[in-house]
């Protein structure tokens, strides 16, 4: 192609703004076709990401509680039987070596009072 004079009439050049038939005159052209609009559309209508990651954070939170917490039962209610077991043992034999205290003091004490007649 050889540069011998300027474009014939009607052809445009590269620095003209050429609008679209039809289309200039009613709707500008979308830089993003029309699929792509709708898309963003539709991203602009779902959560935010701070909110997204929110929900998820809340719903994940909420399965590890519950299984959090049915997990420790499980381990738990062993654990707390014998503990239950054990300081009721415990408190059986400080209670019966309390009463037998108590009961040698009264025995002595009635004695004592029967020696004193």
């Amino acid at each position: 192609m050889s540069a011998e004079g300027p474009p014939p009439r009607g052809v445009p050049t590269l620095t003209e703004v050429v609008p679209w038939p039809d289309t200039a005159s009613s709707n500008p052209i979308s830089p993003v076709p029309a699929d792509a609009a709708q898309a963003a559309e539709r991203m602009e209508s779902l959560p935010s990401e701070a909110r997204l990651t929110q929900a998820i954070l809340a719903d994940v939170q909420r399965q590890i509680d519950l299984m959090l917490d049915y997990r420790m039962r499980e381990m738990l209610a062993p654990l707390l039987a014998r503990a239950t077991d054990g300081l009721i043992r415990d408190s059986r034999q400080a209670l019966a070596s309390t009463l037998q205290e108590i009961v040698a003091r009264a025995v002595a004490q009635e004695i004592s009072r029967h020696r004193g007649r």
